[in-house]
Protein backbone atom coordinates (compact mmCIF):
# COMPACT_ATOMS: atom_id res chain seq x y z
CA UNK A 1 0.00 0.00 0.00
CA UNK A 2 3.11 2.44 -0.18
CA UNK A 3 1.93 3.76 -3.54
CA UNK A 4 -1.39 4.68 -2.30
CA UNK A 5 0.54 6.47 0.98
CA UNK A 6 2.46 8.84 -1.94
CA UNK A 7 -0.25 9.25 -3.37
CA UNK A 8 -2.64 10.84 -0.05
CA UNK A 9 0.65 12.73 0.55
CA UNK A 10 0.18 14.17 -3.21
CA UNK A 11 -2.93 14.69 -2.71
CA UNK A 12 -2.38 16.89 0.88
CA UNK A 13 0.27 18.76 -1.13
CA UNK A 14 -2.21 20.20 -3.57
CA UNK A 15 -5.03 21.12 -1.41
CA UNK A 16 -2.66 22.40 1.38
CA UNK A 17 0.22 23.40 0.16
CA UNK A 18 -0.93 25.13 -3.35
CA UNK A 19 -4.41 25.80 -2.34
CA UNK A 20 -3.15 27.48 1.22
CA UNK A 21 -0.02 28.71 0.41
CA UNK A 22 -1.25 30.32 -2.86
CA UNK A 23 -4.11 32.19 -1.30
CA UNK A 24 -1.77 33.29 1.46
CA UNK A 25 0.88 34.72 -1.20
CA UNK A 26 -1.78 36.41 -3.32
CA UNK A 27 -2.46 38.14 -0.19
CA UNK A 28 1.13 39.27 0.08
CA UNK A 29 1.18 40.56 -3.46
CA UNK A 30 -1.37 42.43 -2.51
CA UNK A 31 -0.42 44.41 0.29
CA UNK A 32 3.24 44.42 -1.09
CA UNK A 33 1.73 46.05 -3.97
CA UNK A 34 -0.30 48.94 -2.17
CA UNK A 35 2.27 49.04 0.12
CA UNK A 36 5.07 50.24 -2.55
CA UNK A 37 2.00 52.52 -4.15
CA UNK A 38 1.55 54.18 -0.67
CA UNK A 39 5.71 54.52 -0.02
CA UNK A 40 5.77 56.33 -3.21
CA UNK A 41 3.28 58.63 -2.09
CA UNK A 42 5.08 58.81 0.54
CA UNK A 43 8.48 60.10 -0.99
CA UNK A 44 6.97 62.27 -3.74
CA UNK A 45 4.39 64.32 -1.76
CA UNK A 46 5.46 64.48 2.51
CA UNK A 47 8.57 66.68 1.44
CA UNK A 48 6.24 69.04 -0.48
CA UNK A 49 3.39 68.93 2.30
CA UNK A 50 6.14 69.50 4.93
CA UNK A 51 7.11 72.46 3.26
CA UNK A 52 4.01 73.89 1.94
CA UNK A 53 2.81 73.45 6.25
CA UNK A 54 6.08 75.26 7.39
CA UNK A 55 5.83 78.02 4.78
CA UNK A 56 1.66 78.42 5.75
CA UNK A 57 2.61 79.29 9.43
CA UNK A 58 5.93 81.16 9.42
CA UNK A 59 4.30 83.58 6.65
CA UNK A 60 1.39 84.24 8.20
CA UNK A 61 1.51 84.06 11.94
CA UNK A 62 2.22 87.41 14.40
CA UNK A 63 2.63 85.73 17.83
CA UNK A 64 4.23 82.57 19.24
CA UNK A 65 1.27 81.38 20.46
CA UNK A 66 -0.71 81.56 16.97
CA UNK A 67 2.20 79.40 15.74
CA UNK A 68 2.10 76.88 17.76
CA UNK A 69 -1.70 76.37 17.37
CA UNK A 70 -1.60 76.71 13.27
CA UNK A 71 1.90 74.47 13.96
CA UNK A 72 -0.57 71.91 15.42
CA UNK A 73 -2.46 71.73 12.28
CA UNK A 74 0.56 71.18 10.28
CA UNK A 75 1.60 68.34 12.37
CA UNK A 76 -1.74 66.67 12.61
CA UNK A 77 -1.66 66.57 8.54
CA UNK A 78 1.63 65.02 8.24
CA UNK A 79 0.63 62.26 11.04
CA UNK A 80 -3.08 61.71 9.18
CA UNK A 81 -0.88 61.67 5.56
CA UNK A 82 1.71 59.15 7.24
CA UNK A 83 -0.78 56.96 8.60
CA UNK A 84 -2.78 57.01 5.27
CA UNK A 85 0.50 55.95 3.17
CA UNK A 86 0.45 52.81 5.75
CA UNK A 87 -3.31 52.12 4.43
CA UNK A 88 -4.18 52.76 8.40
CA UNK A 89 -5.89 56.32 8.43
CA UNK A 90 -8.81 55.11 10.05
CA UNK A 91 -6.61 54.47 13.45
CA UNK A 92 -5.86 58.37 13.57
CA UNK A 93 -9.24 60.25 11.57
CA UNK A 94 -11.01 61.53 14.21
CA UNK A 95 -8.14 62.89 16.93
CA UNK A 96 -6.47 64.54 13.24
CA UNK A 97 -9.74 65.76 12.31
CA UNK A 98 -10.35 67.48 15.32
CA UNK A 99 -7.31 69.05 15.89
CA UNK A 100 -7.36 70.56 12.39
CA UNK A 101 -11.05 71.19 12.45
CA UNK A 102 -9.98 73.57 15.90
CA UNK A 103 -6.82 74.87 13.79
CA UNK A 104 -9.26 76.09 11.10
CA UNK A 105 -11.61 77.55 13.79
CA UNK A 106 -8.60 79.28 15.76
CA UNK A 107 -7.24 80.85 12.46
CA UNK A 108 -10.63 82.29 11.32
CA UNK A 109 -11.76 83.66 14.78
CA UNK A 110 -8.06 84.24 16.56
CA UNK A 111 -4.82 84.35 14.24
CA UNK A 112 -7.18 86.23 11.34
CA UNK A 113 -5.23 83.52 9.40
CA UNK A 114 -7.28 81.86 6.31
CA UNK A 115 -3.81 79.74 5.87
CA UNK A 116 -4.76 77.62 8.92
CA UNK A 117 -7.26 75.73 6.25
CA UNK A 118 -3.71 74.06 5.48
CA UNK A 119 -4.49 70.52 7.66
CA UNK A 120 -8.00 70.42 7.16
CA UNK A 121 -7.89 70.67 3.21
CA UNK A 122 -5.48 67.76 3.94
CA UNK A 123 -6.89 65.34 6.44
CA UNK A 124 -10.77 65.87 5.38
CA UNK A 125 -10.16 64.74 1.48
CA UNK A 126 -8.13 62.02 2.71
CA UNK A 127 -10.83 60.85 5.08
CA UNK A 128 -13.92 61.34 3.30
CA UNK A 129 -13.12 58.91 0.02
CA UNK A 130 -12.12 56.20 3.12
CA UNK A 131 -15.61 56.10 4.29
CA UNK A 132 -17.98 52.92 3.38
CA UNK A 133 -21.06 54.87 2.78
CA UNK A 134 -22.50 58.29 1.84
CA UNK A 135 -19.22 59.18 0.61
CA UNK A 136 -20.42 62.27 -1.28
CA UNK A 137 -22.66 63.68 1.74
CA UNK A 138 -19.85 63.96 3.66
CA UNK A 139 -17.79 65.65 0.76
CA UNK A 140 -20.49 68.29 0.90
CA UNK A 141 -20.52 68.19 4.88
CA UNK A 142 -16.37 69.17 4.90
CA UNK A 143 -17.05 72.05 2.36
CA UNK A 144 -19.93 73.95 3.81
CA UNK A 145 -18.12 73.44 7.41
CA UNK A 146 -15.23 75.05 5.72
CA UNK A 147 -17.12 77.96 4.06
CA UNK A 148 -19.50 78.11 7.14
CA UNK A 149 -16.19 78.58 9.58
CA UNK A 150 -14.37 81.03 7.01
CA UNK A 151 -17.57 83.26 7.18
CA UNK A 152 -17.72 83.38 10.61
CA UNK A 153 -15.04 86.08 10.05
CA UNK A 154 -17.44 88.63 9.26
CA UNK A 155 -18.39 88.55 12.67
CA UNK A 156 -15.21 89.56 14.57
CA UNK A 157 -13.53 91.83 11.99
CA UNK A 158 -14.24 95.31 10.17
CA UNK A 159 -11.84 94.71 7.14
CA UNK A 160 -13.28 94.87 3.76
CA UNK A 161 -15.76 92.44 2.87
CA UNK A 162 -14.15 91.66 -0.37
CA UNK A 163 -10.77 90.98 1.23
CA UNK A 164 -12.57 88.35 3.44
CA UNK A 165 -14.72 86.78 1.72
CA UNK A 166 -11.69 85.66 -0.84
CA UNK A 167 -9.15 85.05 2.16
CA UNK A 168 -11.83 83.40 4.44
CA UNK A 169 -14.86 81.57 2.21
CA UNK A 170 -13.51 81.38 -1.31
CA UNK A 171 -9.93 79.94 -1.55
CA UNK A 172 -10.08 78.05 1.29
CA UNK A 173 -13.62 76.69 0.18
CA UNK A 174 -12.17 76.00 -3.13
CA UNK A 175 -8.62 74.44 -1.90
CA UNK A 176 -10.66 71.55 -0.14
CA UNK A 177 -12.93 70.99 -2.64
CA UNK A 178 -10.55 70.24 -5.50
CA UNK A 179 -8.44 68.52 -2.96
CA UNK A 180 -10.91 66.13 -2.44
CA UNK A 181 -12.58 65.77 -5.80
CA UNK A 182 -8.63 64.59 -6.23
CA UNK A 183 -8.57 62.29 -3.70
CA UNK A 184 -11.77 60.37 -5.06
CA UNK A 185 -9.86 59.23 -8.39
CA UNK A 186 -6.76 58.05 -5.90
CA UNK A 187 -8.77 55.95 -3.85
CA UNK A 188 -10.77 54.50 -6.94
CA UNK A 189 -7.33 53.85 -8.32
CA UNK A 190 -6.11 51.67 -5.04
CA UNK A 191 -9.64 50.25 -5.59
CA UNK A 192 -8.39 48.93 -9.00
CA UNK A 193 -4.81 47.70 -7.84
CA UNK A 194 -6.81 45.45 -5.27
CA UNK A 195 -8.89 44.42 -7.76
CA UNK A 196 -6.65 43.60 -10.27
CA UNK A 197 -4.81 41.39 -7.44
CA UNK A 198 -8.11 40.37 -6.25
CA UNK A 199 -7.99 38.96 -10.01
CA UNK A 200 -4.38 37.63 -9.90
CA UNK A 201 -5.38 35.57 -6.80
CA UNK A 202 -8.48 33.98 -7.78
CA UNK A 203 -6.46 33.06 -11.20
CA UNK A 204 -4.23 31.33 -9.01
CA UNK A 205 -6.75 29.81 -7.07
CA UNK A 206 -8.50 28.41 -10.48
CA UNK A 207 -4.83 26.87 -11.48
CA UNK A 208 -4.74 25.24 -8.27
CA UNK A 209 -8.46 23.65 -8.62
CA UNK A 210 -7.35 22.70 -12.15
CA UNK A 211 -4.26 21.03 -10.84
CA UNK A 212 -6.05 19.20 -8.16
CA UNK A 213 -8.66 17.75 -10.99
CA UNK A 214 -5.50 16.75 -13.05
CA UNK A 215 -4.13 14.85 -10.57
CA UNK A 216 -7.07 12.98 -9.32
CA UNK A 217 -7.85 12.19 -13.03
CA UNK A 218 -4.29 11.14 -13.26
CA UNK A 219 -4.94 8.75 -10.26
CA UNK A 220 -7.85 7.40 -11.31
CA UNK A 221 -6.58 6.95 -14.84
CA UNK A 222 -3.47 4.48 -12.84
CA UNK A 223 -5.44 3.16 -9.73
CA UNK A 224 -8.92 2.62 -11.06
CA UNK A 225 -7.47 0.95 -14.00
CA UNK A 226 -5.38 -1.34 -12.18
CA UNK A 227 -8.22 -2.32 -10.08
CA UNK A 228 -10.33 -3.42 -12.28
CA UNK A 229 -7.84 -5.36 -14.06
CA UNK A 230 -6.61 -6.62 -11.16
CA UNK A 231 -10.24 -7.94 -10.34
CA UNK A 232 -10.57 -9.63 -13.94
CA UNK A 233 -7.53 -11.66 -13.20
CA UNK A 234 -7.84 -12.66 -9.53
CA UNK A 235 -11.43 -14.31 -10.96
CA UNK A 236 -9.75 -15.70 -13.43
CA UNK A 237 -6.96 -17.67 -11.00
CA UNK A 238 -9.63 -18.56 -8.99
CA UNK A 239 -11.79 -20.47 -12.00
CA UNK A 240 -8.08 -22.25 -12.92
CA UNK A 241 -6.08 -22.94 -9.91
CA UNK A 242 -7.75 -26.37 -10.24
CA UNK A 243 -7.91 -27.23 -13.90
CA UNK A 244 -4.72 -25.32 -14.80
CA UNK A 245 -2.22 -24.55 -11.96
CA UNK A 246 0.06 -23.39 -14.32
CA UNK A 247 -2.05 -20.73 -15.99
CA UNK A 248 -3.38 -19.85 -12.65
CA UNK A 249 0.20 -19.05 -11.91
CA UNK A 250 1.17 -17.15 -14.82
CA UNK A 251 -2.14 -14.95 -14.13
CA UNK A 252 -0.56 -14.25 -10.55
CA UNK A 253 2.47 -12.92 -11.81
CA UNK A 254 0.61 -10.75 -13.93
CA UNK A 255 -1.25 -9.28 -11.58
CA UNK A 256 2.06 -9.18 -8.86
CA UNK A 257 4.16 -7.10 -12.25
CA UNK A 258 0.52 -5.11 -13.08
CA UNK A 259 0.53 -3.78 -9.27
CA UNK A 260 4.63 -3.18 -9.70
CA UNK A 261 4.40 -1.07 -12.95
CA UNK A 262 0.91 0.87 -10.74
CA UNK A 263 3.12 1.48 -8.05
CA UNK A 264 5.69 2.80 -10.21
CA UNK A 265 3.31 4.72 -12.32
CA UNK A 266 1.88 6.64 -9.26
CA UNK A 267 5.55 7.15 -8.16
CA UNK A 268 5.88 9.00 -11.47
CA UNK A 269 2.75 11.00 -10.36
CA UNK A 270 3.72 12.16 -7.18
CA UNK A 271 6.78 13.53 -8.83
CA UNK A 272 5.19 14.93 -12.06
CA UNK A 273 7.07 12.03 -14.23
CA UNK A 274 4.55 10.23 -15.87
CA UNK A 275 4.30 9.69 -19.19
CA UNK A 276 2.12 7.22 -21.35
CA UNK A 277 2.90 5.58 -23.83
CA UNK A 278 0.71 4.75 -27.13
CA UNK A 279 1.99 1.47 -28.05
CA UNK A 280 2.24 -0.21 -24.44
CA UNK A 281 -1.39 0.85 -23.74
CA UNK A 282 -2.38 -0.68 -27.19
CA UNK A 283 -0.85 -3.91 -26.16
CA UNK A 284 -2.06 -3.66 -23.01
CA UNK A 285 -5.80 -3.41 -23.60
CA UNK A 286 -5.08 -6.50 -26.08
CA UNK A 287 -4.09 -8.26 -23.63
CA UNK A 288 -6.75 -7.36 -21.60
CA UNK A 289 -9.62 -7.57 -23.80
CA UNK A 290 -8.11 -11.12 -24.55
CA UNK A 291 -8.21 -12.17 -21.18
CA UNK A 292 -11.91 -11.38 -20.67
CA UNK A 293 -12.98 -13.10 -23.51
CA UNK A 294 -13.61 -10.04 -25.59
CA UNK A 295 -12.46 -10.32 -29.96
CA UNK A 296 -9.99 -7.18 -29.96
CA UNK A 297 -9.18 -5.84 -33.45
CA UNK A 298 -6.88 -3.06 -34.09
CA UNK A 299 -6.42 -1.64 -37.54
CA UNK A 300 -3.32 1.25 -38.27
CA UNK A 301 -3.67 3.69 -40.78
CA UNK A 302 -0.44 5.25 -40.36
CA UNK A 303 1.50 6.71 -37.08
CA UNK A 304 0.40 8.65 -34.75
CA UNK A 305 2.21 11.85 -34.23
CA UNK A 306 4.57 11.37 -31.23
CA UNK A 307 3.42 14.56 -29.57
CA UNK A 308 -0.24 13.25 -29.61
CA UNK A 309 1.21 9.96 -28.09
CA UNK A 310 0.36 10.89 -24.66
CA UNK A 311 -2.99 12.18 -24.67
CA UNK A 312 -4.56 8.83 -26.99
CA UNK A 313 -3.17 6.82 -24.84
CA UNK A 314 -4.96 8.22 -21.99
CA UNK A 315 -8.13 7.95 -24.10
CA UNK A 316 -7.05 4.42 -24.94
CA UNK A 317 -6.41 3.77 -21.12
CA UNK A 318 -9.71 5.31 -19.81
CA UNK A 319 -11.81 3.76 -22.81
CA UNK A 320 -10.35 0.42 -21.66
CA UNK A 321 -11.87 0.88 -17.98
CA UNK A 322 -14.94 1.65 -18.96
CA UNK A 323 -15.94 -1.55 -21.19
CA UNK A 324 -14.62 -3.40 -18.67
CA UNK A 325 -16.61 -2.32 -16.04
CA UNK A 326 -19.99 -0.98 -18.02
CA UNK A 327 -20.21 -3.76 -20.96
CA UNK A 328 -20.74 -6.78 -22.08
CA UNK A 329 -18.83 -6.29 -24.43
CA UNK A 330 -17.88 -9.57 -26.93
CA UNK A 331 -16.09 -7.51 -30.12
CA UNK A 332 -13.96 -4.15 -29.39
CA UNK A 333 -12.68 -2.77 -32.56
CA UNK A 334 -9.49 -0.05 -32.15
CA UNK A 335 -8.93 2.27 -35.51
CA UNK A 336 -5.67 4.20 -34.59
CA UNK A 337 -5.31 7.13 -38.00
CA UNK A 338 -2.44 10.22 -37.77
CA UNK A 339 -5.33 12.69 -36.31
CA UNK A 340 -6.45 10.13 -33.64
CA UNK A 341 -7.88 7.25 -32.13
CA UNK A 342 -11.06 5.49 -32.19
CA UNK A 343 -12.53 2.62 -29.66
CA UNK A 344 -15.80 0.47 -30.61
CA UNK A 345 -17.51 -1.99 -28.61
CA UNK A 346 -20.71 -3.88 -28.64
CA UNK A 347 -22.63 -4.60 -25.55
CA UNK A 348 -23.53 -1.31 -24.36
CA UNK A 349 -26.14 -1.55 -22.31
CA UNK A 350 -29.65 0.23 -23.71
CA UNK A 351 -30.29 2.75 -21.23
CA UNK A 352 -28.23 5.66 -21.76
CA UNK A 353 -25.05 5.66 -19.33
CA UNK A 354 -24.27 7.96 -16.88
CA UNK A 355 -21.67 10.43 -17.59
CA UNK A 356 -18.48 8.61 -17.65
CA UNK A 357 -16.62 11.32 -14.70
CA UNK A 358 -13.14 9.75 -16.34
CA UNK A 359 -14.36 10.91 -20.06
CA UNK A 360 -15.26 14.04 -18.83
CA UNK A 361 -12.04 15.02 -17.25
CA UNK A 362 -10.62 13.81 -20.62
CA UNK A 363 -12.99 15.63 -23.30
CA UNK A 364 -11.41 18.52 -21.28
CA UNK A 365 -7.67 17.56 -21.38
CA UNK A 366 -8.32 16.72 -24.93
CA UNK A 367 -10.12 20.34 -25.38
CA UNK A 368 -7.33 22.12 -23.61
CA UNK A 369 -5.20 20.05 -26.36
CA UNK A 370 -6.59 21.18 -29.00
CA UNK A 371 -8.70 18.04 -29.88
CA UNK A 372 -11.99 16.89 -29.47
CA UNK A 373 -13.30 13.64 -27.39
CA UNK A 374 -16.70 12.43 -29.00
CA UNK A 375 -19.00 9.51 -27.55
CA UNK A 376 -22.13 8.06 -29.32
CA UNK A 377 -24.23 5.35 -27.85
CA UNK A 378 -26.26 3.52 -30.46
CA UNK A 379 -27.86 0.40 -30.90
CA UNK A 380 -25.64 -1.23 -28.57
CA UNK A 381 -22.80 0.00 -29.59
CA UNK A 382 -20.44 2.51 -27.91
CA UNK A 383 -17.88 4.56 -29.70
CA UNK A 384 -15.30 6.56 -28.21
CA UNK A 385 -13.23 8.93 -30.46
CA UNK A 386 -10.65 11.29 -30.03
CA UNK A 387 -9.24 13.29 -33.26
CA UNK A 388 -6.74 16.00 -33.28
CA UNK A 389 -5.85 18.35 -36.27
CA UNK A 390 -2.69 18.61 -37.50
CA UNK A 391 -1.44 21.75 -35.64
CA UNK A 392 -2.61 20.56 -32.04
CA UNK A 393 0.02 18.20 -31.12
CA UNK A 394 2.52 21.55 -31.04
CA UNK A 395 0.14 22.43 -28.05
CA UNK A 396 0.61 19.21 -26.79
CA UNK A 397 4.27 19.47 -26.80
CA UNK A 398 4.47 22.96 -25.13
CA UNK A 399 1.77 21.39 -22.13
Amino acid sequence: MTFLARAYDAVSLVNQGLGTNTGRTMSEVTEATQGRLRRLNLLMVLPAVTVGGVLAVALDVETWRDGVVLGLGVVAALVAFVFWTRGELARVAVPCLVVVAGVWLFGVLVAGSGKAIFGLSIVGPMVVPQLRRHRGAAAVVLIVFVALVGAARFLVTQDDPRDVLIEYVILPTGVTAIVTGLMFPNKRFYDVVEELEESRRRDAELAVVRERMRFASDLHDIQGHTLHVVKLKVALAQKLVHRDAGRAEQELREIHALVSDTITQTKELVYAQRRLNLSAEMENAKNLFEAAGIDVRIDRDGDVDPRANELLGQVLRETTTNILRHAQARQVRITLTPSGIAIANDGAPESPLPELSGLAALRERVADGGGELTVEQRDGRFLTAAAFPRQAPETQEVR
